[in-house]
């Protein structure tokens, strides 16, 4: 979290965040965008801070928003294996079999 997030109090509460989506998600009872107000109560944030929190949050692809939910995504997953794909073949100049 500490190379999305520049503080680690940000760190501390986008890694809570995550749990809480997890959890809501896992219990078939995702968390919706229009509980803002609740999320900010429960992460002891600002508005501003949570919708900066939450956009590097989607924009690294850990969540995405789905029927106005908030989901774990698995495109994070996805670029990484793309840049370590890119990386062994292109930077390291290794065959991609041998990945």
């Amino acid at each position: 979290m500490r190379r999305i997030f520049q503080e680690d109090a940000t760190a501390v509460r986008g890694q809570k965040f995550l749990s809480m989506v997890e959890e809501r998600q896992e219990a078939g009872n995702a968390i919706r965008t229009d509980e803002w107000k609740t999320i900010l109560e429960e992460l002891q944030i600002g508005r501003a801070s949570f919708y900066a929190m939450r956009n590097k949050l989607l924009g690294a692809g850990l969540i995405a928003i789905k029927n106005k939910e908030y989901r774990l995504s698995g495109q994070f997953s996805k670029d990484l294996m793309d840049m370590a794909r890119w990386w062994w073949t292109a930077v390291l100049n290794q065959s991609e079999e041998s990945l």
